[in-house]
């Protein structure tokens, strides 16, 4: 990995406890890892896809911006039970939406390899890339030489998720590919899948893996935001990566704690996702994580 420069980032952290739990000597299962970086991001990938995942509560962001959190009406009452009609354009958008999610990836169809060269051309613009499988993959993160084994469980909506972070939120992206922004762990989450996980992640959060209405809150709301604008989800990945950067950050996290840090991000983005006052994508709380 090339030195980049490290920038200061005005983090803080609220009711971390994943952090003090390690602090009072919390011991969790350790892996032998070999030297090989590239044996690391495969085991990792492996672990971040299978293994349980660890509850933790804890807030990023400035001062300000936690304080503006919870001092707005956050009722996060359990409508499970409770029956709501969609509007036309609400029904139209989310069958969109949950059609895009059962598409997988296929290495064979040429739309889906022109989106997997189109990631690599805005990522690393002045590269040229050798092959749809080749080693130079593994600089972005991808477990190895073929990022088509990666998508197991998500499809193609978590490549359409990376290149529209690429695309739309060029300066946000870059920052998190390659890691420019605070003081990095030894071992660093690989890239491309960690992108694959919060895709994952915000189907199950949102639950929209059924083919049906969301029955959870933060779902139910989500599709208000989804009326406004087509590409809530989209612009919803991008926030939950930028948060989970900065979560990684304040957590002082390294690779054993990617779910734990995942779980957090899950977590906050549930608590904004609550909020009475919500009613564009623009209105998160987070969202101005995108422009930091």
């Amino acid at each position: 990995m090339s030195v980049m420069r490290i920038f200061h980032c005005n983090l803080q952290v609220e009711d971390d406890e994943a952090w003090e739990r390690r602090e009072k000597g919390n011991k969790e299962p350790r892996w032998q890892w070999s030297s090989s970086s590239a044996h690391v991001i495969a085991q990792l990938a492996n672990y971040l896809f299978y293994e349980p995942v660890v509850v933790a509560t804890g807030m990023v962001g400035t001062r300000s911006w936690i304080g503006g959190l919870f001092t707005r009406s956050n009722r996060r009452q359990d409508k499970s039970s409770v029956d709501y009609t969609l509007s036309p354009l609400q029904e139209e958008r989310l069958q969109k939406l949950q059609d895009r999610m059962v598409v997988p990836f296929d290495e064979t169809r040429i739309d889906h390899q022109e989106s997997l060269k189109s990631l690599w051309n805005v990522a690393y613009p002045n590269v040229s890339l050798t092959g749809l499988v080749t080693e130079q993959w593994k600089e972005m993160g991808w477990q190895g030489p073929n990022p088509s084994t990666d998508f197991r469980g998500c499809g193609i909506i978590a490549l359409e998720n990376l290149l529209f972070s690429a695309r739309t939120y060029p300066g946000c992206f870059r920052r998190l590919l390659f890691k420019q922004r605070g003081d990095r762990a030894k071992w660093e989450y690989p890239f491309a899948v960690a992108g694959i996980n919060i895709s994952f992640m915000l189907i199950q959060m949102l639950d929209l893996q059924n083919n049906a209405k969301p029955k959870c809150l933060p779902g139910m709301n989500f599709l208000k935001l989804l009326e406004e604008d087509e590409n809530a989800f989209d612009v919803l990945y991008c926030i939950a990566f930028a948060m989970m950067d900065a979560q990684w950050l304040a957590m002082h996290a390294s690779y054993m704690e990617f779910n734990e840090v995942l779980q957090a991000t899950r977590n906050q983005l549930e608590r904004e996702l609550s909020l009475d006052d919500i009613h564009r994508i623009q209105d998160l709380p987070a969202y101005n994580l995108l422009f930091q």
